[in-house]
């Protein structure tokens, strides 16, 4: 479910119960990552939110974390928040509703502790939705960095963050190879200038 940079309210006001952003008076924001954990990239965007002293939520793949628990560790150890991303990746709109949930189900049983899920491709049906909601608290985005999307460049990657954030944002990166090349250049530079208009980040939901 992508449409630009910066989310139609319309699938706010379609999906309510669904977490778009969150309500703050404070400058505030939660910076997000999907697909991971990713030897190529995971490593270097720990490294980077612990020289700026940011906490994020990372959104794991099953599949992943079987791969490389070490770097699930580290991410629980510097205090970062963990949700669930499914095992392998389904989309929801293409997949029955059992298989889905099984999907789900099996990556839970790794990662195990968290109740927060983002669904692949933010692709979930309303009926799929209403089953998830009983064990979950469904984060989606308000904000999207394209930095998995070949055709957009590294300064477009940092643009599409920087110029649509506001209170309350939650922001959707990743943390898989797609994303290497502009995540690498990008994520300094947003925590930066986040830091700079006086944004502070949350991994509490």
């Amino acid at each position: 479910m992508f449409f630009g940079a910066k989310t139609p309210k319309i699938f706010q006001a379609l999906f309510p119960t669904l977490v778009w952003g969150k309500c703050s008076t404070e400058k505030k924001v939660w910076l997000t990552f999907d697909d991971g954990p990713t030897p190529k990239i995971t490593p270097f965007v720990l490294d980077t939110l612990l020289f700026y002293n940011v906490k994020a939520t990372f959104f794991c793949l099953g599949k992943q974390v079987l791969k490389h628990p070490e770097i699930l560790q580290r991410i629980k150890a510097e205090g970062h928040s963990i949700g669930n991303h499914s095992y392998s990746h389904p989309n929801g709109f293409t997949t029955c509703t059992k298989k889905y949930l099984e999907d789900v189900k099996k990556c839970q049983k790794i990662i195990s502790e968290t109740k927060l899920f983002r669904p692949p491709f933010g692709n979930v049906y309303p009926w799929q939705i209403s089953k998830l909601k009983k064990e979950y608290k469904i984060i989606m985005w308000d904000v999207v960095g394209w930095d998995f999307d070949k055709n957009t460049s590294k300064k477009k990657c940092f643009l599409n963050v920087v110029n649509n954030v506001g209170s309350g944002s939650i922001i959707l990166l990743h943390d898989n190879e797609k994303a290497q090349e502009n995540l690498q250049y990008a994520l300094p530079k947003i925590i930066e200038t986040l830091k700079e208009r006086a944004f502070t980040f949350s991994a509490t939901w």
